[in-house]
């Protein structure tokens, strides 16, 4: 089993018999993973989170939230594979809102610094951090530049919105692991990978954080908060 783009990627890479079951990825086929959802074509199979369909949305709420948006920096991680169709979406979206976004690259630790540096010269109105699990786990980090620079952010992960992250819109995660248990059982009870449909998320999360709304001096419309799945205070 694997979590995220590069590790399935790394695991396609290590072997072309052994069954990998994703529990999720990104963009499935456009990375090259299988040949198509209904018909994976190899050893790997799982479910795909389509984040890149999400990235038009989540610009469009960032939108909603701060209507006076002109400018988003994007945080991506350029190592990952997908982080160009992702982009390339959220950028589809922005041009139909009138929003211009910055494209910030930052694939390693030692980049944060710099990266962090230009966005608070650059001074855009908000923060867009796209899907990536290097990302995640530095969420802390840029959790807290956001606070220093009173930027709103959006983000996929529910886990950035729990450490003090505005909000998050994503696939349910959680879910998706639970899910993919279903592909491991029907390997384990002879099926190939191969025979077995890819599947996409059937629910997704909308994550506010009330307490860093207000401190921005942000309000939530109700028609928003009527539609969350969570609210932090």
């Amino acid at each position: 089993m694997t979590a995220g783009t590069p590790g399935t990627i790394a695991a396609k890479q290590a072997t072309r018999t052994i069954p990998i079951v994703m529990a999720v990825s990104a963009d499935a086929v456009g990375a090259g993973l299988v040949d198509s959802l209904a018909r994976p074509g190899a050893n790997v199979t799982g479910l795909t989170t389509m984040v890149q369909e999400l990235e038009g949305k989540r610009v469009e709420l960032l939108k909603t939230i701060v209507p006076k948006l002109s400018r988003i920096a994007v945080l991506k991680n350029p190592a990952n594979p997908v982080m160009a169709i992702v982009f390339n979406e959220a950028r589809i979206a922005a041009k139909a809102l009138r929003v211009t976004l910055e494209p910030v690259d930052i694939r390693a630790v030692d980049e944060f610094e710099n990266r962090f540096a230009a966005i608070s010269k650059a001074r855009p109105g908000a923060i867009l951090v796209l899907a990536d699990r290097f990302l995640l786990a530095e969420r802390e980090r840029i959790v807290m530049f956001a606070a220093r620079q009173r930027l709103p952010a959006m983000y996929l992960y529910r886990e950035f919105v729990t450490l003090g992250g505005l909000m998050s819109y994503s696939p349910n995660y959680a879910e998706a692991f639970r899910h993919s248990a279903v592909f491991v059982d029907k390997i384990l009870k002879g099926a190939t990978p191969r025979d077995l449909p890819v599947e996409q998320p059937g629910t997704f999360q909308l994550v506010f954080n009330l307490k860093t709304a207000k401190a921005l001096g942000l309000m939530i419309p109700p028609s928003l908060l009527g539609r969350a799945d969570e609210m932090i205070e």
